[in-house]
């Protein structure tokens, strides 16, 4: 079974349309008629106690306050609880916080918690629990680029009693309590976060249904049933301890092999599901998908204004002009993304349509821009030339980041873009280089995305404030504008949705006339499940991540 994209989006804007998924994997199984065949036995991966699940990217560190990538939030869905919940249409719900109360002035939230609830050190969760966290996050040695970049505005906790936590914060911050429920602010022992980090990275405790029993970097991580689990979400289907008693959280970068394993009966879920396998998948009575836009910045290249050739307004909008990014995406994802046509997916609170066309591809336009720029002669290859220079493009790139899909894309943007005159060099790097050099600028294009529950997201990605940071530098335009920062934190003084939508789509505005950046698809959660032997595998509301916690054995009978 395909779902449709949820397109409910966190506030009352109407969401644009999107295809049904059924109809796109539909489309793509005229052009996979030479597939992989095959079919996985009935047999359980790991025993019916076990739970396999592959995934594609490695988890530098489990705690996902460290750093913050979305394999963090993934796995930490499901041995973490947060302090609030939020469903698909938007609404925060008590979890951990039983209650809270918001001052006047929006700058005290006042959390009551559980008094029943203990992490899986032993450890009770109290109000100094949040207090921990909450430090943890901002404490610029945990290098936390995305948990701590959220809490900006986070001045300070204070202890009341055991169950009481009264936060202030240094400006109004509507969007608090949506970042709460994300796992990346999931809430951990604060007895746990005292150790190490490079001990935390390996074995960080929550009080969620699973606990982290064996990390094996680049190969697994082995989570088993937390017995004692007392404290479930409001979406969850069931209460006390999960179904499943182990998982194994297998690292597959391959597309093709994680794949296979699911085929051949030896995992039982995947993520990242390889879109030149999903008219297979669809057609297997075995495996069901589930799909889901994400919400958040959509997958990009981002240009970086601080330096030449994209610190001129005309040569990046003549490079935004020169993409033919729909037809990249539908020649290697095979109708199984969505185009993304701005700065926030379409299944954003607040996000408008009016700027998905603004870039379309226009040879004619990106020559008229270039000439404009003063990029007026060729070179014998072909490629603009100024000064003596060459419009050259450097472009530092992860392959072991992205699925092929992506790669493939980035290469045919590349050779859309030398015939407008720009050579694009993707330099391959590992990931730690290709990061320092996002953290300091020295590249011209970045490929980007940032998942997230709220149209906040377009302050963490193109505010000033955002251009530096301890752990992951999120404006990675390096893009300044006092009038934009002004419209984004007047966004976040305000709970009128009306007046919050109207801000947010002058920042939309602002973002698209500087030609920040080239959207590219929208990020999504593409989930394949062993239909024939498991059933309920159900993605988190708050960044639609893989929730375990439900899964249960199918019946032989």
């Amino acid at each position: 079974m395909i779902q449709e994209p949820d397109v409910s989006p966190a506030r009352p804007p109407k969401p644009h349309p999107q295809i049904p998924r059924t109809l796109a994997v539909l489309t793509a199984g005229a052009m996979l008629a030479t597939a992989v065949s095959g079919c996985g036995g009935p047999a359980a991966a790991s025993g019916s106690d076990t739970f396999v699940f592959a995934t594609g990217k490695d988890i530098s560190c489990l705690d996902p306050h460290v750093d913050g990538d979305m394999p963090q939030a993934s796995i930490a869905a499901n041995y973490l609880d947060s302090l609030v919940s939020q469903d698909s249409g938007g609404t925060i719900h008590p979890w951990l916080a039983t209650a809270w109360s918001v001052s006047g002035d929006g700058l005290t939230y006042t959390f009551t918690v559980r008094d029943d609830v203990w992490f899986t050190d032993g450890t009770k969760l109290t109000a100094e629990a949040v207090k921990a966290n909450l430090d943890h996050m901002v404490d610029p040695n945990t290098q936390s680029g995305t948990a701590g970049g959220y809490l900006k505005p986070y001045e300070s906790t204070q202890v009341v009693d055991p169950t009481t936590a009264v936060v202030t914060l240094n400006r109004p911050y509507a969007a608090f309590l949506e970042v709460l429920a994300q796992p990346f602010l999931g809430i951990q022992s604060p007895a746990a976060l005292k150790r190490p980090q490079v001990e935390n990275c390996h074995s960080p405790v929550g009080s969620g249904p699973y606990k982290i029993l064996d990390y094996v970097p680049q190969s697994k991580v082995t989570l088993v049933r937390n017995e004692d689990y007392n404290s479930a979400p409001p979406y969850a289907q069931h209460d006390g301890p999960a179904h499943i008693e182990k998982i194994e959280w297998r690292i597959v970068p391959e597309d093709s092999t994680r794949y296979g394993l699911l085929r051949a009966g030896q995992a039982d879920a995947l993520d990242l599901m390889p879109s030149v396998h999903f008219a297979e998948a669809e057609a297997d009575g075995n495996v069901e998908l589930t799909l889901r836009d994400r919400p958040g910045n959509p997958t990009n290249l981002i240009l970086n204004t601080t330096r030449a050739p994209f610190d001129d307004l005309n040569v990046r909008k003549a490079f935004l002009h020169s993409a033919y990014v729909d037809a990249g995406i539908n020649s290697v994802y095979f109708g199984t993304v969505t185009r993304a046509g701005g700065p926030l997916s379409s299944t954003t609170g607040f996000y408008s349509p009016d700027f998905e066309h603004v870039y379309d591809p226009d040879p004619a336009e990106a020559a008229r821009l270039l000439d404009d720029a003063g990029w007026t002669e060729h070179d014998a290859e072909g490629y603009r030339v100024k000064d003596g220079e060459r419009l050259r493009v450097h472009f530092p790139y992860t392959p072991g980041a992205w699925p092929a899909a992506h790669q493939a894309l980035v290469t045919q943007i590349q050779a859309t873009a030398k015939q407008a005159g720009f050579e694009v060099l993707i330099e391959n790097g590992d990931a730690a280089t290709v990061s320092e050099l996002g953290n300091t600028f020295e590249y011209d294009l970045r490929a980007d995305y940032w998942n997230t529950n709220t149209a906040d997201v377009l302050r963490i990605v193109f505010s000033s404030e955002y251009t530096e940071s301890a752990g992951f530098v999120a404006n990675g335009s390096g893009f300044r504008n006092p009038g934009l920062d002004s419209i984004l934190n007047a966004a976040l003084a305000t709970d009128d949705a009306a007046v919050r939508k109207d801000l947010y789509h002058q920042a939309q505005q602002i973002v698209s006339d500087h030609a920040l950046q080239l959207p590219l698809y929208n990020q999504a959660s593409q989930v394949a499940l062993r239909s024939d032997r498991w059933t309920n595998l159900t993605l988190e509301p708050s960044l639609s991540l893989p929730y375990l916690y439900d899964v249960t054995a199918v019946d032989p009978q």
